[in-house]
């Protein structure tokens, strides 16, 4: 929670108008190492009066941006990719300390962070709008896609950075100037990736500021502000957009999801089993995709899951900084209390627990962890198939056939992703024509794809990040009609002159 400043830790500063700044407000947060509970730093929960100076140094600085060439821009993501990477080590191993996510999976995330930045300058210096056929002679028709202005961006705890990429890159690309808010839990990896900015961006074109619910809404709702990108729960998600929808700005959503994974009777075990488990378990079930409904044909249901047992009885819990850990911890206290508040509703409503299910200090360290849990006999309908539940928690249902597992597995309110391991071609279509998802991934769960959109149906979301989507998502279209000859035309006024007769209506 946060707290008055007693100036025993000095509060981070933050970074506005290319310059490092004290925060005006005197509440700040000590950011922990999840794991261990090490005090990493200390950030100030912005006030007011910060995020109008960030806003209004995005705005001063919007205009230049956006016509700064299209090779230019491309140079500068480019040079941020290289950055990010010359830096990888720092990078990962920060992020590590203050998510709880292991060592192997923040190095991989910064790499998937350098390439978004890398991905987007190709696209943007190609992608600017096109030609419309003519309504009329010696007339010429495009479009343009100009940016929106300023965007502010907003990111859960779990990819703090990945997500924060996913924003900042197109946005760049497009011409929008950003103000950043780093998640409260972890801010402090966006405020060494603002040490990168600030090598190679002009002042102003990216800001980073800190805090919890109060900043965000300042934030969201500061005029200054065109377009909101937010990363987060499904409840949040729909506050931002009234507010959004109040003042008319746009928005781009990605919210929370409870996703489907289905396993039919002809998968091949030795692949499907270990990858539901990463699909499950990746960053301790902290992953918006991540496929939190599992849906066994009866067939293999048995073989499943006691070779799902065995598998998961072997992945390593721990202190996330050790490389041959698997799995670290949850983000914080409650979000420990809350997994095991709902694994117990869910065994009250019939599940059978299996394996795990509770808190634990592997190694003796103090930090958040959560057993990987196992569920099983779990009802359709029931909390593990409708509630988003954020942690290492494999919730299985068996089904009588395909039929009954596609029409499961679309009977939900949101939809991010779908799952699927099968060689049936048939019943891939059939599952992907008929479950409502975002992304559906057929044999190769959770691969993510630069140039591919990403983002929710229904309750997950509205709009896209990545691909060429994800760069629409921060420009909006402008129609240009040239007509080369200035000429009167035949339909202008007077209308007399047009002579259009009037036919007497006949009679019945």
């Amino acid at each position: 929670m946060p707290k008055k400043s007693k100036d025993k830790n000095p509060i981070h500063p933050i970074f506005i108008e290319g310059k490092w700044v004290p925060s005006h407000s005197t509440i700040q947060r000590e950011i922990r190492n999840p794991a261990t509970l090490e005090l990493l730093g200390t950030a100030a929960d912005c006030d007011e009066q910060d995020v109008h100076a960030a806003v209004t140094a995005a705005r001063q600085s919007q205009q230049n941006w956006w016509r700064v060439p299209g090779v230019e821009k491309a140079k500068l993501l480019r040079e941020l990719g290289g950055r990010i990477r010359e830096r990888e080590h720092e990078l990962a191993r920060l992020m590590t300390q203050e998510t709880g996510k292991p060592w192997c999976e923040s190095v991989d995330c910064i790499d998937w962070v350098a390439a978004a930045f890398e991905y987007y300058a190709e696209v943007a210096r190609s992608s600017y709008g096109n030609s419309v056929p003519p309504v009329g002679p010696h007339q010429i028709n495009f479009t343009i896609k100009e940016p929106y202005g300023v965007v502010a961006a907003i990111c859960p705890f779990n990819f703090p950075l990945l997500l924060m990429a996913w924003k900042v890159a197109p946005a760049l690309a497009a011409g929008n100037t950003i103000v950043c808010k780093a998640p409260h839990q972890n801010p402090l990896t966006n405020l060494l990736m603002a040490r990168i900015y600030e090598g190679v961006l002009p002042p102003g074109v990216v800001n980073v500021i800190t805090g919890g619910e109060s900043t965000g809404e300042w934030l969201i709702h500061h005029e200054g502000v065109d377009l909101i990108a937010f990363t987060g729960s499904t409840p949040v998600g729909r506050r931002i957009a009234a507010v959004a929808g109040s003042q008319l700005k746009k928005v781009n959503l990605e919210l929370g999801s409870v996703d489907p994974f289905l396993v039919f009777k002809d998968a091949n075990l030795d692949i499907a089993v270990p990858g539901v488990a990463w699909a499950r378990l990746l960053n301790a079930g902290q992953v918006c995709t991540s496929s939190k409904r599992i849906y066994l044909e009866r067939p293999i249901a048995n073989e499943f899951i006691d070779r799902l047992v065995a598998h998961v009885k072997t992945l390593q819990v721990g202190d996330p900084l050790n490389p041959d850990i698997d799995i670290g911890t949850l983000i914080s206290a409650e979000a420990v209390t809350k997994v095991e508040s709902q694994v117990r509703a869910a065994i009250q409503e019939g599940a059978v627990l299996i394996l795990g299910g509770k808190r634990f200090q592997p190694g003796g360290l103090p930090g958040y962890f959560f057993e990987p849990t196992i569920l099983t006999q779990v009802k359709h309908g029931s909390i593990p198939t409708r509630e988003e539940i954020f942690g290492p928690v494999l919730s299985i249902t068996v089904a009588e056939n395909a039929d009954e597992m596609i029409e499961m597995a679309n009977d939900s309110k949101y939809g991010l992703g779908a799952c699927i391991y099968t060689n049936n071609l048939e019943i891939s279509m059939r599952a992907m024509e008929n479950i409502k998802a975002g992304t559906f991934w057929i044999n190769d769960p959770l691969t993510d794809n630069d140039a591919a959109p990403f983002g929710g149906m229904r309750w997950s979301g509205i709009g896209r990040e990545l691909g060429e989507e994800g760069l629409d998502a921060f420009r909006e279209p402008k129609h240009v009609h040239l007509d080369y000859v200035a000429e009167k035309k035949p339909y202008w006024y007077p209308y007399k002159n047009r002579k259009i007769p009037l036919k007497k209506e006949s009679k019945s």
